[in-house]
């Protein structure tokens, strides 16, 4: 893993998240359907720059959270793993009059990350579009090259962008990158990257018990100014009765440098100063950047805090509270 750090420092790696669920919303009605869904303006998406938004129960819990990418004839919306077909069933339920039809596009298409030092350049090269078009872009802004959508990707601490092609050119995709000396990308940096990102992912930290707020999605999910949406009232009530305090945060972990073993997801957290349990972790990988464990975890709000010290119940493992999830 170090060493694959080391060459995408100077060079490029790459990972597959073709698992991930791909949406096809198409229809004359389809900002306004998902205006009075989603928990950010659809009605800004604009061609060029994409769109993070959730999609809530009425309690405010997480039911997904997607990117949208508005692709002139319809909005390709971005999922969480295993979410293609029940969000495309789920979404199909809701539709009355309108003219909106959803589909699930998941096998159909292909999501291919690349990140790295030279990761403009062989993102470009694979996509086939003018590096000079990607190197200026901010997070979710893409352009559409001869062989994929690229866009910008915050997934981690060095340049990264997300590629979504149609199946069919996968094969000529990486063989690009293998081309370009990109390495295919082991899981467990993948995750260091995106803990050190400080990036939630669907089914690890996201899920239906979460509340956007708690996982430190506010200023990339959630509009304050825009009309009503499912979830709203419980959104707003936190911000403006509750001052913005939620039970627990997602916050970032560095363990200690001579932590023996990764300790397991989801095992039991403690803080020093707070009894009883303190929260849990979600992601947990050994980052090369800093020759230490890191992790993401879930602190109730009082154990919260840059600078706290929590420990791993049952063991001698020990990490400080560095920052919070964005």
């Amino acid at each position: 893993m170090t060493d694959q750090y080391r060459i995408i420092t100077e060079g490029a790696g790459w990972f597959d998240r073709s698992h991930c669920g791909r949406l096809k919303f198409e229809g004359a009605d389809v900002r306004a359907f998902l205006q009075g869904l989603l928990t950010n303006d659809v009605a800004a998406l604009e061609p060029g720059r994409g769109l993070y938004a959730g999609y809530l129960t009425p309690q405010g819990r997480m039911l997904a959270d997607l990117v949208l990418i508005d692709r002139g004839d319809h909005v390709l919306g971005l999922a969480g793993e295993g979410l293609g077909a029940s969000l495309a069933e789920r979404f199909d339920q809701l539709i009355f009059t309108e003219d909106v039809r959803v589909v699930d596009v998941t096998e159909q298409t292909g999501e291919i990350v690349v990140t790295g030092g030279t990761a403009v350049a062989t993102a470009a090269e694979a996509a086939g579009v003018d590096a000079v078009a990607l190197d200026g872009l901010p997070e979710l802004g893409w352009v559409a090259g001869a062989a994929a959508v690229v866009m910008r990707d915050g997934v981690s601490p060095l340049p990264a962008f997300r590629l979504v092609f149609d199946a069919p050119v996968r094969d000529q995709i990486r063989g690009a990158l293998v081309r370009r000396g990109a390495i295919e990308l082991d899981s467990g940096l993948v995750t260091a990257l995106r803990i050190e990102a400080g990036r939630a992912e669907w089914g690890r930290e996201l899920g239906d018990d979460v509340i956007p707020l708690e996982a430190g999605l506010l200023e990339r999910a959630i509009s304050t100014s825009k009309g009503c949406y499912v979830g709203q009232e419980i959104v707003i009530r936190i911000l403006h009765r509750g001052g913005g305090r939620v039970a627990k945060r997602l916050v970032t972990l560095v363990f200690d440098a001579d932590t023996p073993e990764a300790p397991p997801v989801d095992a039991r957290l403690e803080a020093e100063g707070t009894a009883g349990a303190a929260g849990r972790l979600t992601s947990v990988a050994f980052s090369p950047i800093r020759n230490a464990f890191v992790a993401l975890a879930y602190l109730q709000r009082e154990a919260a805090e840059i600078g706290r010290r929590v420990t791993v119940a049952g063991t001698g493992a020990s990490a400080v509270v560095t920052g919070f999830a964005q």
